[in-house]
């Protein structure tokens, strides 16, 4: 990603805080993501993406990534959970689709398609990997064409398990218990208005009790919105009801995913939305963006405006009394995350990098309790380093304190500062300075923890 926003708009909207408020940016601005795969289990929702490389052009696409929230705002990056590499019976170094992910009797299975190659399958003990080929061979792959692409996997009451994918055409398949095994036939839907590609498919009772059956899809390129039709059978017949998110110029592409979280409903979709702070040509880097949804009594769904005409409003707040990455993140705009330390030694975590004089990591909604005393950082600096300000409620609000990182050769090091004022809940700033000697690249910024 660039460092640079080239317009007014960008500027306000990757500056300030006040445009953040008024303007639904997407979920994550450190890497270029898409094809949103949300999962809620337990407490978290973990959201699968795809990642489109900085240097995209067009789809250039070599793992799947990993976010975890427990509040819709806040997500902590994970990396890359998957890869083509894992797929041993794939040559090829492009290709890694829109995935999907579902927990079954304590095991994680990730559906993944490789373009041209079919769809793959993987399986972990954890949502976080390491996820593992059973099969060493695609579990679906129709190879007179090239239509396998972007599976949703839906486990029903009864136990019964399907895949739904494919563009042009939308077809389904019933998986056994072990979920990496088939029954039956592939069956080819009957095409369903304004069907393109990336169906999303879940169940869920109306407010009269009822079972509706839903298939969301990104609808006819190009530009594609988000449309989606209705069942009372996981195999249809479907009935097409509209957009949940109607066509727009602003997004080229688009790809839906569904989830209930904490008594709300979320259509989570992509945009080009931060490629846009830095130019208006088009290239394949997208970005995953999320808006509440809501249902009318019936089961039909309330169509949406664009994503950045939503709110996406906070649920519950921010724990900062614990290690926290600082990769976790609501805004980080002009900052990288990796494992990759550039200027060191490899890194077992994840950690913030690329950091520049004036830009910031924002966590919203901390919830400080009657009061923190001081917080320490966990940093390492190559050359001079820099200043952590640490801010309240903007990028230029009040100074809670201020952590010094000097020159730390490669090593990480802890630094603490004492807090004032810090009680009651704040958006939280972590806004980085520089020098007259250094203005780029001045740290990195492994975890914090305030007591």
């Amino acid at each position: 990603m660039k460092k640079f926003l080239t317009s007014a708009f960008a500027i306000a909207v990757g500056m300030t805080s006040a445009a953040q408020e008024t303007i639904n940016m997407p979920l994550i601005q450190t890497k270029y993501t898409a094809d949103p795969a949300p999962y809620v289990h337990g407490d978290t929702v973990y959201l699968y993406t795809t990642h489109d490389e900085d240097n995209a052009e067009g789809f250039a696409m070599k793992d799947w990534l990993l976010y975890t929230s427990t509040d819709m705002v806040n997500w902590q990056d994970h990396g890359a959970v998957a890869s083509l590499k894992d797929f041993k019976w794939y040559k090829g170094d492009n290709g890694a689709w829109a995935e999907c992910v579902v927990e079954r009797n304590g095991k994680w299975y990730m559906y993944c398609p490789i373009h041209g190659h079919g769809i793959g399958v993987l399986v972990a003990d954890s949502p976080f990997g390491p996820f593992k080929d059973p099969l060493g061979k695609p579990l679906v792959w129709q190879k007179e064409h090239w239509y396998d692409i972007d599976p949703s996997v839906f486990i029903d009451d009864d136990g019964q398990a399907y895949m739904y994918w494919g563009n042009p055409h939308a077809y389904c398949i019933k998986l056994n218990e072990d979920m990496i095994s088939t029954q039956g036939e592939i069956m080819q839907m009957a095409h369903i208005k304004d069907y393109q590609e990336g169906p999303w498919f879940w169940a869920k009772k109306n407010a009269r009790g009822e079972k509706n059956y839903y298939l969301a899809f990104a609808s006819t390129c190009c530009p594609e919105g988000i449309g989606y039709a209705m069942s009372k059978s996981p195999t249809g017949p479907w009935e097409y009801k509209g957009h949940i998110m109607d066509h727009t110029p602003r997004t080229r592409g688009n790809h839906p995913g569904i989830i209930d979280y904490k008594d709300k409903s979320y259509c989570f979709g992509l945009n080009y939305d931060i490629f846009r702070l830095e130019t208006s040509r088009h290239a394949e880097r997208r970005s995953v963006s999320a808006a509440e949804m809501t249902y009318n009594a019936d089961g039909t769904i309330r169509q949406l405006p664009y994503f950045q005409d939503c709110t996406l409003n906070q649920v519950g707040t921010f724990n900062p009394y614990r290690r926290v990455e600082a990769e976790t993140m609501a805004w980080g705009y002009g900052l990288k995350t990796t494992r990759e330390n550039p200027s060191g030694p490899w890194n077992s975590t994840l950690f913030v990098t690329d950091i520049d004089d004036g830009e910031y990591i924002l966590v919203r909604g901390v919830d400080f309790g009657k009061g923190a005393s001081s917080l320490t950082a966990s940093c390492s600096a190559h050359l001079y380093g820099g200043k952590i300000e640490i801010r309240l409620d903007s990028v230029d609000g009040w100074i809670a304190g201020i952590i010094d990182v000097p020159n730390t050769k490669f090593k990480y090091r802890e630094f603490t500062t004492g807090l004032k004022k810090c009680n009651g809940v704040h958006d939280l700033y972590f806004v980085f300075k520089g020098s007259n000697k250094q203005k780029r690249n001045l740290f990195n910024f492994d975890w914090w923890e305030v007591k």
